[in-house]
């Protein structure tokens, strides 16, 4: 059987999407995007919690994020999770856990885009 990595997100940008090129002319744009859940407990107390995700966007995709998006601008993304470890300035190995976006839809009203 295979196996499946799907993510599916709602959520707002928590700062300006990065862009870089790298080697070979290619494209990567890096971002944080804020998904909230609200709940009321058993007393009907309302509660909210934020989770934080590490996004990363590639080639043509990367472009468009760093046209188009800015901190609080509301997206749908759909990717994958992705660990990766690397070294620190220490040598001590570190793991980041991020989310490589296949796609994403603006979800922002016109106006909010172009103000």
């Amino acid at each position: 059987m295979r196996g499946l990595n799907k993510v599916t997100l709602i959520g707002n940008l928590g700062k300006d999407p990065e862009l870089q090129t790298l080697e070979g002319n290619i494209n990567v744009a890096k971002f944080s995007l804020a998904t909230t859940e609200t709940f009321k407990d058993t007393k009907g107390q309302t509660h909210t919690t934020t989770e934080w995700h590490s996004v990363v966007v590639w080639r043509n995709m990367a472009d468009l994020a760093a046209k188009y998006l800015k901190k609080g601008s509301m997206i749908y993304l759909e990717g994958k999770i992705k660990t990766r470890s690397f070294e620190d300035k220490m040598g001590e190995k570190r793991y980041v856990t991020e989310i490589i976006g296949d796609s994403f839809i603006m979800l922002d009203k016109p106006e909010e885009l172009h103000p």
